[in-house]
Protein backbone atom coordinates (compact mmCIF):
# COMPACT_ATOMS: atom_id res chain seq x y z
CA UNK A 1 0.00 0.00 0.00
CA UNK A 2 2.86 2.38 0.79
CA UNK A 3 3.98 2.27 -2.84
CA UNK A 4 0.60 3.33 -4.18
CA UNK A 5 0.41 6.86 -5.48
CA UNK A 6 -3.27 7.08 -4.57
CA UNK A 7 -3.84 7.89 -0.88
CA UNK A 8 -5.96 5.60 1.24
CA UNK A 9 -8.33 8.52 1.81
CA UNK A 10 -8.68 11.50 -0.51
CA UNK A 11 -9.92 14.75 1.03
CA UNK A 12 -10.45 17.96 -0.90
CA UNK A 13 -9.04 21.26 0.28
CA UNK A 14 -11.53 23.97 1.22
CA UNK A 15 -10.83 25.91 -1.96
CA UNK A 16 -11.61 22.80 -4.03
CA UNK A 17 -15.10 22.28 -2.63
CA UNK A 18 -18.06 22.66 -5.03
CA UNK A 19 -19.86 25.98 -4.67
CA UNK A 20 -22.75 24.96 -6.89
CA UNK A 21 -25.15 22.04 -7.16
CA UNK A 22 -25.37 20.31 -10.54
CA UNK A 23 -28.76 19.93 -12.23
CA UNK A 24 -28.52 16.87 -14.51
CA UNK A 25 -31.86 17.68 -16.18
CA UNK A 26 -30.17 20.56 -18.01
CA UNK A 27 -28.14 18.01 -19.99
CA UNK A 28 -31.00 15.58 -20.63
CA UNK A 29 -32.32 15.91 -24.18
CA UNK A 30 -35.51 14.12 -23.16
CA UNK A 31 -36.58 15.60 -19.84
CA UNK A 32 -38.42 13.73 -17.08
CA UNK A 33 -42.19 13.95 -17.43
CA UNK A 34 -43.74 16.76 -15.34
CA UNK A 35 -45.60 16.32 -12.07
CA UNK A 36 -49.36 16.26 -12.71
CA UNK A 37 -52.21 17.65 -10.69
CA UNK A 38 -54.38 14.56 -10.05
CA UNK A 39 -57.56 16.66 -10.14
CA UNK A 40 -56.90 18.24 -13.55
CA UNK A 41 -54.42 15.85 -15.14
CA UNK A 42 -52.33 18.87 -16.14
CA UNK A 43 -48.74 19.75 -15.13
CA UNK A 44 -48.52 21.22 -11.64
CA UNK A 45 -47.93 24.95 -11.53
CA UNK A 46 -45.57 26.70 -9.14
CA UNK A 47 -48.58 28.15 -7.33
CA UNK A 48 -50.10 24.70 -6.79
CA UNK A 49 -46.84 23.24 -5.51
CA UNK A 50 -46.20 26.20 -3.21
CA UNK A 51 -49.12 25.09 -1.02
CA UNK A 52 -47.06 22.01 -0.15
CA UNK A 53 -43.39 22.97 -0.62
CA UNK A 54 -41.26 26.02 0.16
CA UNK A 55 -41.23 28.61 -2.62
CA UNK A 56 -37.52 28.37 -3.44
CA UNK A 57 -37.68 24.57 -3.46
CA UNK A 58 -40.59 24.74 -5.91
CA UNK A 59 -38.42 26.85 -8.21
CA UNK A 60 -35.65 24.25 -8.00
CA UNK A 61 -38.13 21.44 -8.62
CA UNK A 62 -39.33 23.05 -11.85
CA UNK A 63 -35.91 24.22 -13.09
CA UNK A 64 -34.85 22.08 -16.05
CA UNK A 65 -32.55 24.55 -17.76
CA UNK A 66 -29.89 25.83 -15.34
CA UNK A 67 -26.97 23.40 -15.25
CA UNK A 68 -25.58 24.84 -12.02
CA UNK A 69 -27.35 26.44 -9.05
CA UNK A 70 -25.32 28.36 -6.49
CA UNK A 71 -25.18 26.95 -2.95
CA UNK A 72 -26.10 29.74 -0.46
CA UNK A 73 -23.26 30.74 1.85
CA UNK A 74 -25.16 29.72 5.00
CA UNK A 75 -25.48 26.20 3.63
CA UNK A 76 -21.82 26.18 2.59
CA UNK A 77 -20.89 27.18 6.15
CA UNK A 78 -22.95 24.31 7.58
CA UNK A 79 -21.45 21.85 5.08
CA UNK A 80 -18.02 22.62 6.52
CA UNK A 81 -18.99 20.70 9.67
CA UNK A 82 -18.90 17.40 7.76
CA UNK A 83 -17.79 18.13 4.21
CA UNK A 84 -15.74 17.28 2.30
CA UNK A 85 -16.49 13.61 2.91
CA UNK A 86 -13.65 11.20 2.17
CA UNK A 87 -13.22 9.26 -1.04
CA UNK A 88 -11.68 6.01 0.17
CA UNK A 89 -9.68 3.41 -1.72
CA UNK A 90 -10.88 0.02 -0.45
CA UNK A 91 -7.43 -1.58 -0.45
CA UNK A 92 -8.35 -4.09 2.24
CA UNK A 93 -11.51 -5.21 0.44
CA UNK A 94 -9.53 -5.58 -2.80
CA UNK A 95 -6.99 -7.77 -0.98
CA UNK A 96 -9.72 -9.89 0.61
CA UNK A 97 -11.34 -10.49 -2.77
CA UNK A 98 -8.05 -11.05 -4.60
CA UNK A 99 -9.31 -8.87 -7.43
CA UNK A 100 -7.38 -6.76 -9.92
CA UNK A 101 -10.21 -4.23 -9.72
CA UNK A 102 -9.64 -0.93 -7.97
CA UNK A 103 -12.52 -0.14 -5.58
CA UNK A 104 -13.37 3.30 -4.23
CA UNK A 105 -16.23 4.41 -2.02
CA UNK A 106 -17.54 7.85 -1.14
CA UNK A 107 -18.29 7.73 2.58
CA UNK A 108 -21.17 9.93 3.71
CA UNK A 109 -21.45 8.72 7.32
CA UNK A 110 -19.17 11.27 9.02
CA UNK A 111 -21.92 13.37 10.59
CA UNK A 112 -24.34 13.05 13.49
CA UNK A 113 -27.20 11.94 11.27
CA UNK A 114 -24.99 9.11 10.05
CA UNK A 115 -25.85 9.44 6.38
CA UNK A 116 -25.90 11.49 3.18
CA UNK A 117 -29.37 12.81 4.01
CA UNK A 118 -28.00 15.88 5.79
CA UNK A 119 -26.86 17.32 2.43
CA UNK A 120 -30.46 18.03 1.47
CA UNK A 121 -31.96 18.39 4.95
CA UNK A 122 -29.92 21.50 5.71
CA UNK A 123 -30.81 23.02 2.34
CA UNK A 124 -34.54 22.44 2.80
CA UNK A 125 -34.48 23.73 6.38
CA UNK A 126 -32.59 26.82 5.20
CA UNK A 127 -35.22 27.68 2.58
CA UNK A 128 -38.03 27.08 5.11
CA UNK A 129 -36.40 29.45 7.57
CA UNK A 130 -35.73 32.01 4.83
CA UNK A 131 -39.44 31.92 3.97
CA UNK A 132 -40.34 32.66 7.59
CA UNK A 133 -42.10 29.37 8.27
CA UNK A 134 -42.81 27.98 11.72
CA UNK A 135 -41.84 24.43 10.86
CA UNK A 136 -41.85 21.50 8.47
CA UNK A 137 -43.31 18.00 8.29
CA UNK A 138 -41.80 14.91 6.73
CA UNK A 139 -41.74 11.13 6.57
CA UNK A 140 -38.85 8.78 7.26
CA UNK A 141 -38.26 5.09 6.61
CA UNK A 142 -35.16 3.74 8.32
CA UNK A 143 -34.87 7.05 10.16
CA UNK A 144 -31.82 8.53 8.46
CA UNK A 145 -33.78 11.31 6.76
CA UNK A 146 -35.77 12.11 9.90
CA UNK A 147 -32.56 12.25 11.92
CA UNK A 148 -30.90 14.55 9.41
CA UNK A 149 -33.92 16.86 9.17
CA UNK A 150 -34.32 17.10 12.95
CA UNK A 151 -30.67 18.14 13.18
CA UNK A 152 -31.09 20.74 10.41
CA UNK A 153 -34.30 22.13 11.93
CA UNK A 154 -32.62 22.41 15.32
CA UNK A 155 -29.86 24.45 13.70
CA UNK A 156 -32.41 26.91 12.26
CA UNK A 157 -34.82 26.76 15.24
CA UNK A 158 -37.67 25.25 13.21
CA UNK A 159 -40.36 22.88 14.45
CA UNK A 160 -39.99 19.40 12.95
CA UNK A 161 -42.78 16.80 12.77
CA UNK A 162 -41.72 13.36 11.56
CA UNK A 163 -43.97 10.46 10.51
CA UNK A 164 -41.84 7.33 10.79
CA UNK A 165 -42.76 4.07 9.04
CA UNK A 166 -44.17 1.88 11.80
CA UNK A 167 -41.86 -1.11 11.30
CA UNK A 168 -38.78 1.13 11.53
CA UNK A 169 -40.25 3.04 14.50
CA UNK A 170 -40.41 -0.28 16.32
CA UNK A 171 -37.14 -1.79 15.05
CA UNK A 172 -35.00 1.35 15.40
CA UNK A 173 -35.89 3.08 18.70
CA UNK A 174 -32.48 4.70 19.05
CA UNK A 175 -32.79 6.44 15.68
CA UNK A 176 -36.14 7.72 16.93
CA UNK A 177 -34.54 9.01 20.12
CA UNK A 178 -31.87 10.91 18.20
CA UNK A 179 -34.67 12.76 16.41
CA UNK A 180 -36.35 13.56 19.70
CA UNK A 181 -33.05 14.70 21.16
CA UNK A 182 -32.86 17.28 18.37
CA UNK A 183 -36.38 18.44 19.21
CA UNK A 184 -38.49 16.63 16.62
CA UNK A 185 -41.82 14.96 17.34
CA UNK A 186 -41.93 11.42 15.95
CA UNK A 187 -45.16 9.56 15.15
CA UNK A 188 -45.37 5.93 13.94
CA UNK A 189 -47.14 5.75 10.56
CA UNK A 190 -49.86 5.03 9.72
CA UNK A 191 -51.33 6.76 12.76
CA UNK A 192 -54.67 7.92 14.08
CA UNK A 193 -53.52 11.55 14.16
CA UNK A 194 -54.46 12.27 10.54
CA UNK A 195 -57.51 11.60 8.42
CA UNK A 196 -55.50 9.74 5.80
CA UNK A 197 -53.76 7.67 8.48
CA UNK A 198 -57.09 6.56 9.92
CA UNK A 199 -58.31 5.67 6.43
CA UNK A 200 -55.23 3.55 5.72
CA UNK A 201 -55.54 1.76 9.08
CA UNK A 202 -59.18 0.99 8.35
CA UNK A 203 -58.20 -0.64 5.05
CA UNK A 204 -54.94 -2.27 6.26
CA UNK A 205 -55.35 -2.73 10.05
CA UNK A 206 -52.28 -4.94 10.41
CA UNK A 207 -49.97 -2.95 8.15
CA UNK A 208 -46.34 -2.33 9.09
CA UNK A 209 -46.56 0.94 7.18
CA UNK A 210 -44.77 2.21 4.11
CA UNK A 211 -43.10 5.38 2.95
CA UNK A 212 -46.19 6.05 0.84
CA UNK A 213 -48.35 6.01 3.98
CA UNK A 214 -45.97 8.26 5.91
CA UNK A 215 -45.78 10.74 3.01
CA UNK A 216 -49.57 11.02 2.94
CA UNK A 217 -49.70 11.81 6.65
CA UNK A 218 -46.86 14.33 6.50
CA UNK A 219 -48.43 16.17 3.56
CA UNK A 220 -51.80 16.34 5.33
CA UNK A 221 -50.13 17.65 8.49
CA UNK A 222 -48.31 20.35 6.52
CA UNK A 223 -51.30 21.54 4.50
CA UNK A 224 -53.67 21.72 7.46
CA UNK A 225 -51.40 23.79 9.73
CA UNK A 226 -50.59 27.44 9.21
CA UNK A 227 -46.89 28.20 8.78
CA UNK A 228 -45.82 24.67 7.81
CA UNK A 229 -44.58 23.09 4.61
CA UNK A 230 -43.74 19.52 3.65
CA UNK A 231 -40.17 18.44 2.87
CA UNK A 232 -39.06 15.15 1.31
CA UNK A 233 -35.80 13.23 1.70
CA UNK A 234 -35.65 11.54 -1.69
CA UNK A 235 -37.39 11.08 -5.07
CA UNK A 236 -37.89 14.76 -5.95
CA UNK A 237 -35.65 16.65 -8.38
CA UNK A 238 -34.77 19.23 -5.73
CA UNK A 239 -33.36 16.48 -3.48
CA UNK A 240 -31.23 14.96 -6.23
CA UNK A 241 -29.98 18.48 -6.93
CA UNK A 242 -28.78 18.97 -3.36
CA UNK A 243 -27.27 15.48 -3.24
CA UNK A 244 -25.24 16.18 -6.38
CA UNK A 245 -22.56 17.49 -4.03
CA UNK A 246 -21.67 13.82 -3.42
CA UNK A 247 -20.88 13.23 -7.07
CA UNK A 248 -19.29 16.65 -7.54
CA UNK A 249 -16.81 16.02 -4.72
CA UNK A 250 -16.17 12.49 -5.98
CA UNK A 251 -15.42 13.68 -9.49
CA UNK A 252 -13.15 16.54 -8.36
CA UNK A 253 -11.20 14.13 -6.14
CA UNK A 254 -10.86 11.51 -8.88
CA UNK A 255 -9.90 14.06 -11.52
CA UNK A 256 -7.25 15.38 -9.13
CA UNK A 257 -5.49 12.01 -9.19
CA UNK A 258 -6.30 11.06 -12.77
CA UNK A 259 -8.78 8.34 -11.79
CA UNK A 260 -11.65 7.46 -14.10
CA UNK A 261 -14.26 5.02 -12.79
CA UNK A 262 -15.53 2.38 -15.18
CA UNK A 263 -18.48 1.37 -13.00
CA UNK A 264 -20.47 3.59 -10.61
CA UNK A 265 -22.84 1.88 -8.18
CA UNK A 266 -25.44 3.15 -5.74
CA UNK A 267 -28.25 1.70 -3.66
CA UNK A 268 -31.67 2.73 -4.92
CA UNK A 269 -34.76 3.39 -2.82
CA UNK A 270 -36.22 6.69 -3.96
CA UNK A 271 -33.05 7.83 -5.72
CA UNK A 272 -31.39 10.54 -3.61
CA UNK A 273 -28.03 8.84 -3.00
CA UNK A 274 -27.77 7.19 -6.40
CA UNK A 275 -28.85 10.34 -8.23
CA UNK A 276 -26.48 12.50 -6.24
CA UNK A 277 -23.51 10.21 -6.82
CA UNK A 278 -23.93 9.66 -10.55
CA UNK A 279 -25.20 13.10 -11.65
CA UNK A 280 -21.94 14.80 -12.76
CA UNK A 281 -20.68 11.58 -14.34
CA UNK A 282 -24.02 11.09 -16.08
CA UNK A 283 -23.75 14.67 -17.31
CA UNK A 284 -20.51 13.76 -19.08
CA UNK A 285 -22.18 10.73 -20.62
CA UNK A 286 -25.16 12.79 -21.78
CA UNK A 287 -22.85 15.38 -23.35
CA UNK A 288 -20.79 12.67 -25.08
CA UNK A 289 -17.62 13.53 -23.14
CA UNK A 290 -17.12 10.17 -21.38
CA UNK A 291 -18.81 6.83 -20.84
CA UNK A 292 -19.55 4.97 -17.64
CA UNK A 293 -21.54 1.94 -16.51
CA UNK A 294 -24.12 2.96 -13.89
CA UNK A 295 -25.75 0.33 -11.67
CA UNK A 296 -28.75 0.94 -9.41
CA UNK A 297 -29.12 -1.72 -6.71
CA UNK A 298 -32.49 -2.26 -5.02
CA UNK A 299 -33.90 -4.84 -2.59
CA UNK A 300 -35.62 -7.85 -4.10
CA UNK A 301 -38.47 -7.21 -1.67
CA UNK A 302 -39.26 -3.79 -3.21
CA UNK A 303 -38.04 -3.94 -6.84
CA UNK A 304 -39.51 -0.84 -8.45
CA UNK A 305 -36.95 -0.54 -11.28
CA UNK A 306 -36.46 -4.21 -12.05
CA UNK A 307 -40.09 -5.34 -11.79
CA UNK A 308 -42.14 -2.17 -11.78
CA UNK A 309 -43.96 -0.35 -14.58
CA UNK A 310 -42.99 3.03 -16.05
CA UNK A 311 -46.17 5.03 -15.62
CA UNK A 312 -47.78 7.94 -13.84
CA UNK A 313 -48.61 7.07 -10.25
CA UNK A 314 -49.35 8.75 -6.96
CA UNK A 315 -46.27 9.50 -4.89
CA UNK A 316 -48.13 8.40 -1.75
CA UNK A 317 -50.50 5.70 -0.55
CA UNK A 318 -53.23 8.15 0.50
CA UNK A 319 -53.29 9.68 -2.99
CA UNK A 320 -53.03 13.28 -1.82
CA UNK A 321 -49.76 14.11 -3.64
CA UNK A 322 -49.15 14.97 -7.30
CA UNK A 323 -48.76 12.24 -9.89
CA UNK A 324 -45.24 11.44 -11.03
CA UNK A 325 -44.13 9.36 -14.00
CA UNK A 326 -41.76 6.81 -12.60
CA UNK A 327 -40.97 3.14 -12.32
CA UNK A 328 -43.53 2.04 -9.76
CA UNK A 329 -44.98 -0.99 -8.02
CA UNK A 330 -48.21 0.92 -7.38
CA UNK A 331 -48.87 3.41 -4.61
CA UNK A 332 -50.79 0.78 -2.66
CA UNK A 333 -47.87 -1.68 -2.65
CA UNK A 334 -47.08 -2.70 0.93
CA UNK A 335 -43.52 -4.01 1.00
CA UNK A 336 -42.34 -6.71 3.34
CA UNK A 337 -40.78 -5.34 6.57
CA UNK A 338 -37.27 -5.94 5.28
CA UNK A 339 -34.27 -5.11 7.39
CA UNK A 340 -33.03 -2.41 5.04
CA UNK A 341 -35.88 -0.26 6.31
CA UNK A 342 -35.08 2.70 4.08
CA UNK A 343 -35.33 1.12 0.61
CA UNK A 344 -39.07 0.52 0.77
CA UNK A 345 -40.55 3.20 -1.48
CA UNK A 346 -42.96 1.97 -4.15
CA UNK A 347 -41.49 4.18 -6.88
CA UNK A 348 -38.30 5.79 -8.12
CA UNK A 349 -37.14 9.32 -8.89
CA UNK A 350 -38.57 10.58 -12.18
CA UNK A 351 -35.06 11.63 -13.24
CA UNK A 352 -33.56 8.20 -12.63
CA UNK A 353 -36.63 6.51 -14.09
CA UNK A 354 -36.22 8.46 -17.34
CA UNK A 355 -32.48 7.74 -17.50
CA UNK A 356 -33.16 4.06 -16.88
CA UNK A 357 -35.90 3.98 -19.50
CA UNK A 358 -33.47 5.47 -22.01
CA UNK A 359 -30.99 2.67 -21.28
CA UNK A 360 -28.41 5.03 -19.78
CA UNK A 361 -28.18 3.03 -16.54
CA UNK A 362 -28.95 -0.50 -15.44
CA UNK A 363 -30.62 -1.95 -12.38
CA UNK A 364 -30.46 -5.14 -10.38
CA UNK A 365 -32.22 -6.41 -7.28
CA UNK A 366 -30.57 -8.35 -4.47
CA UNK A 367 -31.88 -10.43 -1.59
CA UNK A 368 -31.23 -9.18 1.92
CA UNK A 369 -29.24 -12.18 3.18
CA UNK A 370 -26.76 -11.63 0.33
CA UNK A 371 -26.70 -7.93 1.25
CA UNK A 372 -25.80 -8.66 4.86
CA UNK A 373 -23.14 -11.15 3.83
CA UNK A 374 -21.51 -8.31 1.90
CA UNK A 375 -22.00 -5.90 4.81
CA UNK A 376 -20.30 -8.30 7.20
CA UNK A 377 -17.33 -8.82 4.88
CA UNK A 378 -16.93 -5.08 4.38
CA UNK A 379 -17.13 -4.34 8.11
CA UNK A 380 -14.47 -6.92 8.92
CA UNK A 381 -11.93 -5.68 6.40
CA UNK A 382 -12.66 -1.95 5.99
CA UNK A 383 -13.50 -1.12 9.61
CA UNK A 384 -16.86 0.57 8.99
CA UNK A 385 -20.19 -1.01 9.92
CA UNK A 386 -22.28 -0.06 6.86
CA UNK A 387 -25.96 0.83 6.79
CA UNK A 388 -28.10 -1.97 5.32
CA UNK A 389 -29.14 0.40 2.52
CA UNK A 390 -25.51 1.12 1.60
CA UNK A 391 -24.74 -2.58 1.70
CA UNK A 392 -26.83 -3.13 -1.43
CA UNK A 393 -24.18 -1.12 -3.28
CA UNK A 394 -21.41 -3.02 -1.49
CA UNK A 395 -22.96 -6.30 -2.66
CA UNK A 396 -22.91 -5.19 -6.29
CA UNK A 397 -19.39 -3.75 -5.99
CA UNK A 398 -18.12 -7.08 -4.63
CA UNK A 399 -19.88 -8.96 -7.42
CA UNK A 400 -18.33 -6.71 -10.07
CA UNK A 401 -14.88 -7.03 -8.47
CA UNK A 402 -15.19 -10.83 -8.51
CA UNK A 403 -16.08 -10.69 -12.21
CA UNK A 404 -12.82 -8.81 -12.73
CA UNK A 405 -11.03 -11.56 -10.82
CA UNK A 406 -12.43 -14.11 -13.26
CA UNK A 407 -11.62 -12.12 -16.41
CA UNK A 408 -8.42 -10.42 -15.24
CA UNK A 409 -9.81 -6.97 -16.13
CA UNK A 410 -8.50 -4.06 -14.03
CA UNK A 411 -11.69 -2.04 -13.84
CA UNK A 412 -12.16 0.89 -11.47
CA UNK A 413 -15.31 0.72 -9.36
CA UNK A 414 -16.87 3.60 -7.41
CA UNK A 415 -19.78 3.07 -5.04
CA UNK A 416 -21.66 5.19 -2.56
CA UNK A 417 -21.40 4.29 1.12
CA UNK A 418 -24.41 6.30 2.23
CA UNK A 419 -23.96 5.90 5.96
CA UNK A 420 -23.28 3.78 9.01
CA UNK A 421 -25.34 0.94 10.44
CA UNK A 422 -24.91 1.46 14.16
CA UNK A 423 -28.66 2.02 14.61
CA UNK A 424 -29.42 -1.13 12.62
CA UNK A 425 -28.29 -3.77 15.11
CA UNK A 426 -31.74 -5.39 15.18
CA UNK A 427 -31.14 -6.32 11.56
CA UNK A 428 -27.55 -7.42 12.13
CA UNK A 429 -28.78 -9.49 15.07
CA UNK A 430 -31.35 -11.24 12.90
CA UNK A 431 -28.66 -12.02 10.35
CA UNK A 432 -26.15 -13.26 12.92
CA UNK A 433 -28.80 -15.48 14.55
CA UNK A 434 -29.74 -17.02 11.22
CA UNK A 435 -33.29 -15.63 11.48
CA UNK A 436 -33.19 -13.40 8.42
CA UNK A 437 -35.28 -14.52 5.48
CA UNK A 438 -35.53 -13.39 1.87
CA UNK A 439 -38.99 -12.23 0.90
CA UNK A 440 -39.67 -11.65 -2.78
CA UNK A 441 -43.13 -10.44 -3.83
CA UNK A 442 -44.97 -12.60 -6.31
CA UNK A 443 -45.96 -11.42 -9.77
CA UNK A 444 -49.57 -11.63 -8.60
CA UNK A 445 -48.93 -9.24 -5.68
CA UNK A 446 -47.25 -6.70 -7.93
CA UNK A 447 -49.88 -6.94 -10.65
CA UNK A 448 -52.65 -6.52 -8.09
CA UNK A 449 -51.05 -3.29 -6.92
CA UNK A 450 -50.35 -2.06 -10.45
CA UNK A 451 -53.98 -2.65 -11.43
CA UNK A 452 -54.87 0.45 -9.44
CA UNK A 453 -52.62 2.85 -11.33
CA UNK A 454 -54.39 6.11 -12.19
CA UNK A 455 -55.70 6.38 -15.73
CA UNK A 456 -53.86 9.17 -17.56
CA UNK A 457 -54.78 10.17 -21.12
Amino acid sequence: MANEKIPYKIYLEENELPKEWYNVRADMKKKPAPLLNPATGKPCTAEELSHVFCDELVAQELNETDRFIAIPQEIMDFYKMFRPSPLVRAYFLEKKLGTPAKIYYKFEGNNTSGSHKLNSAIAQAYYAKKQGLKGVTTETGAGQWGTALSMACSYFDLDCKVYMVKVSYEQKPFRREVMRTYGASVTPSPSTTTEVGRKILAEFPDTNGSLGCAISEAVEAATTQEGYRYVLGSVLAQVLLHQSIIGMESKIAMDKYGIKPDIIIGCAGGGSNLGGLISPFMGEKLRGEADYQFIAVEPASCPSLTRGTYAYDFCDTGKVCPLQKMYTLGSGFMPSPNHAGGLRYHGMSSILSELYDQGLMEARSVEQTAVFEAAEMFARVEGILPAPESSHAIRAAIDEALKCKETGEEKTILFGLTGTGYFDMYAYGAFNDGKMSDYIPSDEEIQKSLANLPKID
